[in-house]
């Protein structure tokens, strides 16, 4: 029987906090936003594997498109604002002060975020963009 997206987005989640390679993730994400093509957190996952990946310019469309869906999830700006960053491409900044903002009027939002970069520097230790993103973000 095939899985519902709700599945399959749970067990992609789980494959990747148990360390599964990224490159095997990438797939099962890109799968799962073929299949619910409005799913904010799907492409903002997938946007995080290609950023892992060393894929700028995959994880800038697939952040933009969950910026589109969702422009409250301070995780897409950040995402977004790396691929811009590692693409070098322009307007960095606007999507800096929306998570900024974000992450000011939740500590839960802000918690997460928090996570997901040291989740980042555990994967990726020297991520430049990253650094450069978080100083930017908790300036």
């Amino acid at each position: 029987m095939a899985q519902t997206a709700e599945e399959l987005f749970s067990s992609g989640i789980e494959r990747y906090s148990n360390g599964e390679p990224v490159g095997d993730l990438i797939p099962v994400f890109k799968s799962l936003c073929d299949r619910a093509p409005k799913s904010s957190p799907a492409w903002t996952c997938l946007s995080w594997l290609y950023l892992l990946d060393s894929k700028p310019e995959l994880a800038f469309k697939a952040a933009s498109r969950a910026v589109k869906l969702n422009p409250q999830d301070p995780q897409a700006r950040i995402n977004l604002a790396m691929a811009m960053v590692e693409s070098g491409k322009k307007g960095v900044r606007d999507h800096i002060e929306a998570a900024q903002q974000l992450v000011t009027i939740s500590e839960e939002l802000k918690t997460e975020v928090e996570e997901s970069i040291a989740d980042g520097f555990k994967r990726k230790p020297d991520w430049k963009s990253l650094k450069k993103v978080q100083a930017w973000v908790f300036e």
